[in-house]
């Protein structure tokens, strides 16, 4: 006898449509001979221990569940095969997925769920759904990570109904309580137009709004009540704000023969049976459980694992959008090209020789060229922009779903993109990097890019030139590359010496990618020059003005980023805005010294293996007393007590020199410690 574990976060006595549903399904796998159990996921291990001991695992609604995320990620790591039968839309912190009636509504959903649902739809044996709209709305954010999959109608018990040729014209129940979701205030609405009509309520009033009298509340009553008063109802009311996957509720009175007043939101009513054959969907409605049944029969009969043939011959564009954007692109790219049989990737002609050079497994080939041979092609993809600043009017074009929904970066949003297209497409972010640097040891140097295409987000091309002239006595043996564009600023003006180990990289993208693989670190403005530098994963220090680093900041492995804005400018900045703006203060307040924090926190991370000496924040400030030493850094103190003459020595010369060989015991080796741990001072190679 096969086990059949059902995995649910609520208990069944609740009168509600996914209890009921599940009830139901469960009482005829027994009659069919299955060991039928259900758990309400209330610990963790014992769950664990049933899943071990199941056939199959039938995974219900979980979002109640205080493990939920833990008990996903070990199903997805057990043998036993499962089906997801999905209520709600549970991906979404809010279970309603509100952001698509509502564009008010943004960065809903948790995207650590929204990553590991798709897992889990993509590896289920099944997915079930409640309607074709509530499948079309997974499809829409998921793709074909829910292509295995079965559309079950609410299993409403059609021999139960009471359809009545005797109409009550005077009543309009409601079932449940009466909520925004469940379109509480278009009942209110519609009884406050029409006075002469009774409204009742069966559960309590969650509206905050004045009731009209005639609506009564009642308490909550049997489903065979319920269906007894549809049976006699002429008139019945759903309209829901959110998408609702099925509205059992709805088809009960659908099929009891009420005048529905609706909308478009309600699942059941996208099937074909409605709104003109009652008699096939009875049918349909009766058959749902068994069709469910006939599945799992199939999914345990059924030894191994189909392979997903790869996508064929494809092409991509990236045609919108400035350098940084196609840099954010590549993780998706190279995801794509893993499932497909060939990719073609297509770029500006400048940029054809710098991506044939480095990139893996792709074949990059002009636009114009592409554009010519399009019929070549058996898949076509446009990634335009994220987000889409032109809509989506260029041909080919693949809509972001999680734009406004997911708070993540740019990269992951173009990788849950394509992920829609192939269902073997890990939409996880591995690891850094993408192009293959070449860093050598011999003539070590660092890179900077003091312009971008966009001159009014650059940091003063002055501060630059202090940094470097700071930089070459701190690293004397490091050499330094400019990055300089044709229409960047003249830092050379600004150089207050001789600087002779400066290099001007003044070439195309094929000197700029020669010189950044090499890089030991890069600094740079929100440009696409510092997303050059993390494709190929090079420590880096992003400096940002107007826009914010959010979905668009460096995506090196070890990185700072810089918003000078932050507790300076609330101004919230637009294109107009940046134009007109005469101060720019969100980046002439960032500080050299500030900067210069900033890389010693990335280098100290970077290299930790070479750090080989001390340096001082440059951002504390020192209090020297006669017993202590008090050290500020921003809002932060911390207050350092002598315990004799030779400490108090120590510590301030320690203190008082930016840089200084590391203690190798005693006293003052454990105050550099916590000064260590406390980003006072910082282990930073010295690259001799």
């Amino acid at each position: 006898m096969k086990n059949i574990l059902f995995l649910h976060d609520t208990f069944l006595e609740t009168p509600r449509g996914a209890e009921l549903t599940i009830k139901e399904l469960m009482a005829l796998g027994e009659t069919k001979n299955y060991s039928v159990q259900v758990d309400f996921l209330k610990n963790l291990e014992e769950t664990k221990s049933k899943i071990s001991k199941a056939n199959l695992v039938v995974l219900n609604s979980t979002s109640r569940c205080h493990f939920e995320l833990d008990l996903i990620n070990h199903l997805l790591s057990q043998p036993v095969p499962y089906i997801k039968v999905e209520y709600d839309y549970n991906f979404c912190a809010r279970r309603n997925i509100l952001c698509t009636v509502d564009h008010n509504v943004r960065s809903c959903c948790n995207p650590d769920k929204f990553h590991v649902f798709r897992k889990l739809f993509a590896k289920a044996a099944l997915n079930v759904f409640q309607s074709p709209k509530h499948y079309q709305s997974h499809v829409d954010f998921y793709g074909e990570a829910v292509i295995k999959h079965l559309i079950m109608p609410p299993t409403v018990d059609v021999l139960k109904l009471r359809p009545s040729e005797k109409k009550d014209e005077e009543t309009i129940p409601f079932f449940g309580d009466l909520n925004f979701l469940k379109g509480g205030h278009e009942y209110v609405t519609y009884a406050e137009e029409h006075p002469n009509l009774n409204f009742k309520v069966f559960g309590k009033n969650r509206l905050r709004r004045e009731i009209p009298n005639n609506i009564s509340f009642h308490e909550p009553i049997p489903n065979q009540e319920v269906l007894d008063i549809l049976g006699k109802t002429k008139q019945f009311i759903c309209k829901p704000v959110w998408p609702e996957p099925s509205g059992r509720l709805a088809a009960e009175a659908f099929l009891s023969g009420c005048e529905m007043l609706s909308n478009d939101r309600i699942g059941t009513f996208s099937f074909d049976f409605y709104p003109n054959n009652i008699e096939k969907a009875k049918a349909e409605m009766l058959q749902a459980p068994e069709n469910f049944w006939n599945a799992i029969s199939e999914i345990l009969n059924t030894s191994g694992k189909n392979k997903n043939p790869k996508l064929k011959k494809v092409l991509v564009y990236k045609s919108y959008g400035g350098l940084g954007d196609i840099f954010f692109a590549i993780p998706a790219i190279y995801k794509l090209a893993e499932v497909s049989e060939a990719l073609h990737f297509a770029v500006s002609p400048r940029l054809v020789d710098f991506f044939k050079s480095h990139l893996k497994g792709v074949t990059v080939v002009s636009e114009p060229d592409a554009r010519n041979n399009e019929s070549e092609y058996d898949h076509i993809y446009e990634l335009g922009n994220y987000p889409a600043f032109r809509g989506y009017d260029l041909p080919h074009a693949l809509k972001y779903p999680t734009h406004k929904k997911v708070k993540q970066h740019a990269i992951q949003h173009y990788i849950d993109t394509v992920s829609k297209l192939h269902i073997d497409i890990d939409n996880h972010l591995e690891a850094y990097p993408y192009f293959k640097n070449n860093r050598q040891n011999s003539n070590p140097y660092f890179v900077v890019h003091h312009g971008a295409g966009f001159l009014l987000k650059i940091w003063p091309t002055e501060k630059y030139a202090a940094l470097i002239e700071k930089l070459a006595v701190l690293f004397p043996k490091l050499d330094c590359k400019i990055i300089m564009g044709p229409d960047d600023p003249d830092i050379a003006q600004y150089f207050t010496k001789p600087m002779p180990h400066i290099e001007f990289i003044t070439g195309g993208m094929t000197e700029v990618g020669e010189a950044m693989a090499g890089a030991i670190f890069h600094i740079g403005n929100d440009a696409g020059i510092t997303h050059v530098a993390g494709a190929f994963n090079i420590p880096t220090v992003g400096i940002y003005g107007p826009t914010g680093p959010g979905s668009w900041g460096s995506f090196a492995k070890h990185n700072q980023l810089i918003w000078g804005k932050k507790g300076v400018c609330n101004l919230k900045c637009n294109y107009d805005v940046i134009l007109n703006c005469s101060h720019r203060i969100c980046l002439t307040s960032v500080t050299v010294n500030r900067v210069l924090e900033a890389l010693y926190k990335v280098l100290q991370e970077a290299y930790p293996e070479d750090s080989s000496q001390l340096m001082l924040n440059p951002q504390a400030v020192m209090e020297f007393g006669k017993k202590d030493c008090l050290i500020k850094l921003g809002e932060y103190e911390l207050l350092l007590e002598y315990h004799s003459n030779g400490m108090r020595t120590d510590v301030e010369t320690l203190l008082s020199l930016e840089t200084s060989a590391l203690p190798k015991a005693g006293d003052l080796k454990m105050v550099a410690d916590v000064l260590v741990q406390q980003k006072i001072i910082f282990k930073v190679p010295s690259f001799s």
